[in-house]
């Protein structure tokens, strides 16, 4: 397992501000749900953590190691040790689930036979044992998802990222992925990180959540904790009423 720390994270494009001091942290096996209007910075906040960008101003801290201007080599040790869904999925059209699954472990360079074994038991973990001869094309919207989550499964990662895991799909679909991701969870004793803007989806499956709004976190806390919350930013977001302080335009 792992914990994450985010410290003081500052981050523009241009004369555009979009991140203005976010202060997070992920404890161990914990899933953080971050939620925020379209624009707010969220997968900004995903691609400060698999470095893809680096800040402005502030850290990343993985299990007291500090990624954020670190070298190459640290950086990869950490980033290694993530599973990351996309929202499309994101799988090889030009593969079977098969080879979609197994690709990051042969990257690894993992024994055929072992590769066999972790790819057969992940997309039996995600409800498509039969599936690994199919083609992505041949999948529905969800079941795409679900060997996207084999795939970052396999790795066995530490750290899970999901970016939107519920959008595009239908409300029944939606649950089982919920259902997923806390099994996911569970069953490898996970720290993950969601970020969504789907309050239904939010409370299924977080232990805590954080929203975000104009690059700053304005509220941390349980289910029951933003449920009660009289912040009216909050409370415009998660009753998605058109009328309060957030532009809605």
């Amino acid at each position: 397992m792992a914990k994450i720390v985010i410290e003081n994270l500052h981050k523009s494009f241009g004369e555009k501000s979009v991140l203005k001091g976010i202060n997070l942290s992920v404890e161990q096996g914990e899933i953080l749900c971050v939620i925020g209007k379209s624009g707010t910075g969220k997968s900004v906040i995903l691609k400060h953590l698999v470095g893809i960008i680096e800040p402005d101003e502030g850290a990343i801290i993985v299990d007291g190691v500090t990624m954020t201007g670190s070298n190459d080599s640290v950086k990869r040790e950490i980033v290694s040790r993530y599973g990351i869904l996309f929202q499309g999925a994101a799988l090889f059209d030009s593969m079977n689930i098969f080879d979609n699954v197994a690709f990051g472990l042969r990257r690894r360079g993992v024994d055929e036979d072992k590769i066999k074994i972790i790819v057969e038991e992940s997309l039996t973990q995600v409800g498509l044992p039969d599936a690994g001869d199919k083609r992505p094309s041949e999948l529905s919207g969800g079941m795409q998802k679900r060997a996207g989550l084999a795939r970052s499964i396999a790795v066995r990662p530490d750290i899970m990222l999901y970016d939107e895991p519920t959008t595009g799909v239908d409300p029944i679909t939606a649950g089982v992925v919920d259902r997923l991701i806390v099994k996911m969870r569970d069953t490898y004793a996970m720290t993950s990180v969601v970020v969504t803007h789907d309050m239904t989806s939010a409370y299924r499956i977080a232990d805590r959540i954080a929203m975000v709004y104009e690059g700053k976190v304005i509220f941390t806390g349980t289910n029951e904790e933003i449920k009660k919350s009289e912040d009216p930013y909050v409370r415009q977001f998660i009753e998605g009423t058109i009328h309060g302080p957030i532009n809605a335009v």
